[in-house]
């Protein structure tokens, strides 16, 4: 073998063995792209972009939070009827009870999207208190489910005021950690109305002599 027929060949065997170790490196690359962040069902499947929107944790704790949240919120606003004694305060236990029933029913179904297991959800939200998540305690409750006309008012009143002031800080923390479109559109929206709605209780029951 001549010097340049070596030299050659070895140029040859190192060309190939550079292009095996390329063919490598863009394989993880592939593989590694396909981690980055959660998605619901498989990229074969093209699926509603609701199907395949990504989400995170935040998303998730956001929904199943917020359901428990609501749901008192509801039992609260059901109470109104036959106790309250303005019908400022009927009106709006009607328009809560109106706008949070349906969230509750599409939050459910973004736990079923995302194969998130709602895991226990009760009105109690375990060990949260006003200063956590505004909930109401048993005791708060059992208040309200006593009391009538005015006295109902101003408890109703002062009750869902820090209702409402837990749900725009949850509210806020999704806004600031959650990705699913959905579930950030929705924040927004709480946010907004809830606000509207603490600075209408705060003027109904400043009227009433809270």
């Amino acid at each position: 073998m001549t010097r340049t027929t070596a030299r050659l060949t070895g140029l040859t065997a190192a060309l190939f063995a550079g292009a095996l170790v390329l063919a490598g490196c863009a394989d993880d690359d592939s593989d590694a792209a396909g981690h980055g962040s959660m998605t619901h069902g498989s990229s074969a499947s093209a699926g509603s972009s609701a199907e395949q929107a990504e989400f995170n944790d935040a998303d998730v704790a956001f929904a199943r939070e917020m359901i428990p949240h609501h749901r008192q919120a509801i039992a609260m606003a059901e109470l109104a009827q036959g106790r309250a004694a303005d019908p400022r305060v009927l009106d709006l236990a009607a328009r809560i009870q109106a706008a949070q029933d349906p969230e509750i029913e599409t939050m459910t179904g973004w736990l079923h999207d995302w194969d998130a297991d709602a895991g226990h959800m009760d009105d109690s939200m375990g060990g949260m208190d006003h200063g956590e998540g505004g909930m109401m305690s048993e005791g708060d409750m059992q208040a309200l489910m006593a009391a009538t006309g005015p006295e109902f008012d101003r408890l109703f009143l002062s009750g869902m005021i820090a209702h409402h002031q837990g749900a725009v800080r949850m509210a806020t923390e999704e806004a600031e950690n959650g990705r699913a479109t959905e579930a950030l559109a929705l924040a927004r929206s709480i946010d907004d109305s809830q606000n509207a709605e603490i600075a209408e209780m705060q003027q109904l029951l400043t009227e009433l002599g809270g």
